[in-house]
């Protein structure tokens, strides 16, 4: 599983997903200029990379089996 690229591009998407979760639930935690003016840039960009990850899984599980 280790030697399939797509497996790699599922993690990195993953992350990434995590990544733009942690600066979102940071910026609303903080709160304030940061979070009025980029809470749904960022949200919105969090949909997109998740939807994005979950077809990367959904294809990666399909070539596997």
């Amino acid at each position: 599983m280790t030697q399939d690229p797509l497996f790699f591009v599922v993690i990195f998407a993953m992350a990434t997903v995590a990544i733009i979760m942690l600066i979102g639930i940071g910026g609303f935690g903080k709160g304030g200029d940061f979070n009025r003016k980029y809470a749904n840039k960022i949200m919105r960009l969090r949909i997109i990379a998740q939807f994005v990850a979950v077809l990367l899984i959904l294809l990666f599980v399909y070539l596997r089996s």
